[in-house]
């Protein structure tokens, strides 16, 4: 059985300094660190708060994602492909299932749905000139409704590499617009040559 959440809190701050600051890890000494590691350190551990804070969207009629069940610019009767606008990188794609589901709830069906269409988008994405590798994250603890996102690393930018990019995505300058919504329209184009669908909302 895992730890309790205090359980886990002192076996942390064993190896915590006074200020509950644990050490800097090994990987911020890594090549594709945005971080030099002199004068770095970590923010205090804070103690468990339980129960945790609700999730957005844990009533579904408060969900964000729902309300925007008809945005983006990919869409099927189950799923929607969204783009997020003012980051970084060349592109960041959002799948989401158009109703509300949690990613422990879709129906079977779905789930292989998802992971079809995550390998596709993955494809296509890298199939976008200059993309070198596309990158898959599923976090869940910010909002109820599935969301996967899809990070477009640059081509021959070595410090990019792995599984700093979305905090490299935050550093870096704002990505132009236009041409995140061009390279956005390639891979839907693709994605509808693929999986059916369509670049309106289908009811």
């Amino acid at each position: 059985m895992a730890m309790t959440p205090d359980e886990f809190y002192q076996h942390a701050l064993a190896a915590a300094d006074s200020d509950h600051r644990l050490p800097v890890p090994d990987m911020t000494g890594w090549e594709i660190s945005p971080f030099e590691q002199e004068g770095l350190r970590v923010t205090p551990l804070r103690p468990p708060v339980v129960p945790e804070k609700p999730r957005h969207g844990e009533d579904p009629a408060e969900c964000d994602i729902c309300r925007d069940r008809d945005k983006g610019v990919w869409f099927n009767e189950r799923w929607r492909l969204g783009r997020v606008t003012g980051r970084g990188v060349p592109l960041i794609l959002m799948l989401y299932p158009r109703d509300h589901y949690d990613l422990a709830e879709l129906p079977d069906e779905m789930a292989a749905e998802m992971g079809l269409l995550s390998t596709r988008i993955v494809r296509h994405l890298q199939a976008v000139p200059h993309i070198a590798r596309a990158h898959m994250y599923r976090f869940g603890d910010g909002a109820v409704h599935t969301h996967l996102w899809f990070f477009a690393r640059p081509e021959g930018q070595a410090q990019l590499l792995g599984s700093f990019l979305p905090v490299w995505d935050d550093l870096l300058p704002e990505y132009p617009a236009d041409l995140a919504d061009q390279d956005a329209a390639l891979v839907a184009d693709a994605l509808i040559a693929s999986s059916g669908g369509s670049r309106s909302p289908i009811s």
